[in-house]
């Protein structure tokens, strides 16, 4: 039972999402999913393998949403591993009309399990993300709270990010690559954005809207702003405007604001 704010009793995470949560037109795809890892990476590759985003939440919208994976490997990720993941990414885009794009995270066991990534990584895996193969690794990681820690280990880098971001923002020529760029961008900012608040409001949820709203309830000159930004984060084609516009505005206040209540996070080797 939880509270209605994804926490349990205690005040720790619910793990949010389940494969019986998966719609029946998504299902194909998950399947393929896993028989194409199963091809390319053996079990002395692969450690374990988990879903996350809207698909094992049961919020996908055939042919809008896209498809999102974890896989943790046995050793830190090589260059022919990229390779084999954006071959299963581009062959099941592809292959199933019903997915918009399909992204892998690939990862090394040890790093998720790791001191450094325990607030960061480990928190992902351990309540973001839905198992699919392997051994749990939530098994192995503590049970996790809406703390200010694990707000400046998720999110407190988003200082460091932007002169990237506003980099690609530059260089993106052709319209499907700003319209990319804005939904990652823009769900970027709405998930730092719940983050900034999630100690005060003592919760957690995966829904834009619902992250903008509550965000809005402590920073209400900047909540049509985060509204906006929820809004692109699903149909970025709708504001083609917005990516400028965020990056010179809500991003780098949020990012100075962030630093000052949570402070930065862990900088990473």
């Amino acid at each position: 039972m939880t509270n209605g704010t994804g926490l349990d009793r205690d005040g720790c995470f619910v793990r949010e999402g389940a494969l019986d949560r998966v719609a029946a037109p998504f299902a194909p795809v998950v399947a393929e999913l896993g028989a194409r890892i199963r091809a390319r990476f053996g079990p002395d590759r692969l450690h374990s393998s988990y879903l996350f985003g809207s698909v094992p939440r049961g919020t996908a919208v055939p042919g809008v949403s896209d498809l999102d994976a974890l896989l943790a490997l046995r050793h830190e990720p090589t260059d022919a591993d990229r390779a084999a993941v954006r071959a299963v990414e581009e062959g099941l885009d592809a292959a199933f009309p019903q997915v918009d794009g399909v992204g892998i995270l690939l990862f090394g066991v040890d790093r998720l399990r790791g001191e450094r990534e325990r607030y960061d990584h480990g928190w992902f895996v351990a309540c973001l993300c839905t198992p699919l193969s392997g051994p749990d690794l939530a098994a192995e990681l503590p049970r996790y709270r809406p703390t200010s820690l694990l707000a400046r280990e998720t999110n407190g880098d988003l200082i460091h990010s932007l002169p990237g971001l506003r980099e690609k923002a530059a260089a993106a020529t052709t319209e499907a690559e700003r319209i990319r760029l804005t939904r990652g961008v823009a769900r970027r900012l709405v998930r730092t954005g719940l983050t900034l608040v999630m100690p005060r409001w003592g919760g957690w949820t995966s829904d834009l809207d619902e992250s903008a709203e509550v965000f809005g309830r402590y920073y209400p000159a900047h909540a049509e702003q985060m509204c906006a930004a929820a809004r692109a984060a699903r149909t970025p084609a709708a504001y083609p405007e917005l990516l400028d516009e965020l990056l010179g505005g809500l991003a780098p206040w949020l990012a100075a604001e962030y630093l000052a209540v949570h402070g930065a996070k862990t900088p990473r080797p």
